[in-house]
């Protein structure tokens, strides 16, 4: 399968990429858990249907130390006993986040108490930017048709 457009060798596209790219080590250095991140950009990755960030999140997940498990359970984490209550906040942010436009008033006051119940404020701004972020990539790629299955866990550096 080929991409229906290669965003990286067009020189607009390919900037910007880079751009957010560098957005993105701010939330990997910061204090939020590596691990919540993985598992919030693994669950925003399935319910856009983005198949190269899908595969992507999951083996770097993995090579990190996730495990099966969880992996496996992630599209189905209400009904999951493996997951923290702060996991299950952040899991509970990045649906409600990446799928804003289905209701009012986007994400509830519900799972913001949880969210500021487990996360200080530098974890929050780090998981409000990742939401934002992996729903960007998403975007990019589903509109790009990047294909997936061929990623290897740290590839991009």
């Amino acid at each position: 399968m080929e991409p229906r457009f290669n965003m990286f060798g067009n020189e607009i596209a390919a900037k910007f990429v880079k751009r957010i790219n560098n957005a993105g080590q701010v939330v990997a250095q910061s204090t939020l858990p590596t691990a919540t991140q993985h598992l919030v950009e693994l669950r925003a990755s399935q319910i856009n249907g983005c198949g190269f960030c899908t595969d992507m999140h999951s083996k770097d997940a993995a090579a990190a130390g996730e495990t099966q498990v969880r992996l496996n359970m992630v599209a189905a984490w209400r009904e999951a006993v493996v997951f923290t209550d702060a996991e299950r906040a952040a899991l509970a942010l990045a649906e409600e986040g990446t799928r804003i436009a289905d209701s009012h008033p986007g994400v509830s006051e519900e799972t913001w108490e949880l969210v500021r119940k487990h996360y200080d404020d530098e974890q929050i701004g780090a998981l409000v930017s990742l939401i934002a972020l992996i729903n960007a990539y998403n975007r990019l790629n589903v509109i790009a048709g990047t294909p997936a299955g061929n990623y290897e866990p740290g590839m991009f550096g």
